[in-house]
């Protein structure tokens, strides 16, 4: 047993956690062996199939609360956080228990909904330049067809809030900053970009 918690230690040791400004943001224990579980996940995904970026992907901690940094961009080669920021949820995934939330793949639920999700074409919408995301899991299945995208909100806070931040309609909603560094990330991408939301 002594064995097992060492390796998990070191292993957790190896996850750095930086954001654009070089501020350390200190996930806890449980967060980073969530966030090692999903980082698994994705690069077995990634080892056999041809179509995504190897080298990035974008995680999303629904369990961490909104006023803290729980969007995540993770270089998949060096086993690091490049970079962090708020996310919010949607409005139908409250359940009128704070820090409790509920997910659902349902037209017009207004919900987050769980899975992996593919970062697709941007185009121009209400909140400006946003991209579209293709579900890739029976939990997500109707992204596309709930026009659940990647987009950013002049609401959302750039810095970390001792309280909740405003919902969405169901889409990983952004800071306008935080959105013009992801932007750059997958514009640049010769693949497409991972997207991972857990609970």
């Amino acid at each position: 047993m002594k064995i097992f918690f060492m390796v998990l230690f070191v292993s957790l040791s190896s996850f750095s956690t930086y954001n654009a400004t070089d501020k350390k943001e200190a996930l806890s224990e449980l967060e980073y062996v969530r966030l090692a579980d999903h980082v698994s996940e994705i690069k077995s995904v990634l080892t056999n199939n041809g179509r995504y970026n190897t080298k990035i992907a974008f995680l999303v901690d629904m369990k961490i609360k909104s006023g803290k940094n729980r969007f995540f961009v993770y270089d998949l080669q060096n086993n690091k956080i490049l970079d962090q920021g708020l996310v919010a949820h949607g409005s139908g995934s409250e359940t009128g228990i704070r820090g409790e939330l509920k997910f659902s793949n349902t037209p017009n639920s207004n919900c987050t909904s769980l899975g992996r999700y593919s970062i697709e074409k941007s185009y121009t919408g209400i909140f400006g330049k946003a991209y579209r995301l293709n579900g890739l899991d029976d939990s997500n299945s109707n992204a596309l067809k709930r026009a659940v995208v990647l987009h950013q909100y002049s609401a959302v806070p750039y810095e970390e809030q001792d309280y909740y931040i405003s919902n969405s309609h169901g889409c990983p909603m952004v800071n306008e900053m935080f959105f013009k560094r992801l932007e750059k990330i997958i514009d640049s991408s010769n693949s497409k970009i991972m997207l991972y939301v857990y609970y």
